[in-house]
C-alpha cells in the first residue's frame, strides 16, 4: 500500500512511526496544485491539510481509495466527488481539544494580565531605572467575578469553560448551532453574550450561520474594558471592523490565533493599529501542542488500519 502525505510541514518534527509500519510512506512537507496531481498518481492513500481534493485532483489519482484529512475541518475535500468514486474519507476529531484550550485560556490571562506590558516594562530598562519596586500605573484585572462568554460550546467550548470556573469566572455561552445542549451553563442570545462579557472566546465552526458573526455593530454592544480572543476559525470576526473597533477603544484588547488568509498578509488592517500592543497574535497555533499532534499522527494512523 502506498500512502502519501502531501502537505507534511504542519505535523513539524512529529514521529508518524505508526504511519510508516502500514506501507509505503513517501512525506513531502507541502506542494502546489500540479506537484499535488503529480505525487498521487499512484497511491492508495492521501492524507492532506490543505490539499484541495476534489474532481480534477481525483482524475489524477485513479488507485485513490482512501483520503486522511490531517486535522478536524474537511472544507478542503469535496466528499460528494469522492463518493462517486467509492473513496473514502476520515477526519480526526477531538485530538487538539486540550491544546486548543489551553491556548485559549493563556491569551484570555495575557490579555486580562496586562502581561506583555509587563514583559516589556522590564525588559526596556524602564524598571531598572525607577525608583519603586514595582508599577502601579496599568493594573491587570482579576478574573474573579469576571464574566467569561463563550460563541460555540462543544467539546472545546466546554473544556475552556471548566478552565473559566475554575479561575473563578461566571460562564455563558451563545450557542451557534441554536441547539444550546450543554446545559451545566446558561445559553443566551448573542446580544446578552456581547453586553455582559468580560472576555469572549471563539469556539464555532464556520459555515453559514457564523461567517463574520461579529462585526462593528456587535463590537459597539461590548464593555469597553472587554477582551475578545479568537482559536477557532478566521473570519468569524471580521478583521477590518475588529481593527476598527480597537482604534476606536470600543474594546480593551484581542488575541488572534486563526486568520481568514493564512498566513496573515502583511497589508492586513490588524497589522496597521493605531496601537499594536491592544492586539496579540499566535499563527494558528493552538492546535499544535506537541501531545496534540502525537495524537493526530497516530489517530491517522488507525484510520488507514480500518481500511476501505
Amino acid at each position: 500500500m502506498k500512502i502519501v502525505f502531501l502537505d507534511a510541514a504542519t505535523m513539524g518534527d512529529t514521529p508518524m512511526t505508526e504511519i510508516e509500519k502500514l506501507g509505503e510512506f513517501i512525506c513531502y512537507p507541502d506542494c502546489d496544485r500540479q506537484q499535488s496531481f503529480e505525487r498521487c498518481t499512484d497511491c492508495e492513500v492521501a492524507i492532506v491539510n490543505k490539499v484541495r481534493v476534489d474532481d480534477e485532483f481525483l482524475d489524477h489519482a485513479p488507485k485513490l481509495r482512501l483520503v486522511c484529512e490531517a486535522g478536524t475541518g474537511i472544507n478542503n475535500i469535496d466528499t460528494i466527488a469522492c463518493g462517486k468514486r467509492n473513496v473514502i474519507v476520515r477526519n480526526v476529531a477531538g485530538y487538539s481539544t486540550d491544546s486548543v484550550a489551553q491556548c485559549a485560556f493563556m491569551h484570555i490571562l495575557n490579555l486580562l494580565g496586562n502581561a506583555f506590558y509587563y514583559d516589556n516594562f522590564v525588559k526596556s530598562g524602564v524598571y531598572s531605572q525607577g525608583k519603586i519596586h514595582t508599577d502601579p500605573s496599568n493594573p491587570f484585572t482579576e478574573s474573579t467575578g469576571k464574566v467569561l462568554g463563550i460563541v460555540g460550546m462543544g467539546a472545546i467550548g466546554q473544556k475552556v469553560a471548566s478552565i473559566g470556573k475554575a479561575f473563578g469566572m461566571e460562564v455563558i455561552y451563545y450557542s451557534t448551532s441554536g441547539t444550546s445542549h450543554c446545559t451545566e451553563y446558561p445559553s443566551v442570545g448573542l446580544e446578552e453574550l456581547l453586553r455582559r462579557s468580560d472576555a469572549i472566546t471563539i469556539h464555532a465552526p464556520y459555515n453559514e450561520r457564523t461567517a463574520g458573526l461579529i462585526g462593528y455593530e456587535q463590537f459597539k454592544m461590548m464593555k469597553r474594558s472587554a477582551v475578545l480572543v479568537n482559536t477557532g476559525r478566521g473570519g468569524i470576526e471580521v478583521e477590518e471592523d475588529l481593527a476598527r473597533a480597537l482604534d476606536e477603544g470600543l474594546i480593551k484588547g484581542a488575541a488572534i490565533d486563526v486568520f481568514v488568509k493564512e498566513p496573515l498578509p502583511l497589508d492586513s488592517p490588524l497589522m496597521h493599529l493605531k496601537d499594536m500592543s491592544r492586539i496579540i497574535f499566535s499563527p494558528h497555533i493552538a492546535w499544535t501542542t506537541r501531545e496534540a499532534r502525537q495524537r493526530l499522527a497516530d489517530e491517522m494512523a488507525n484510520n488507514i488500519r480500518m481500511g476501505w
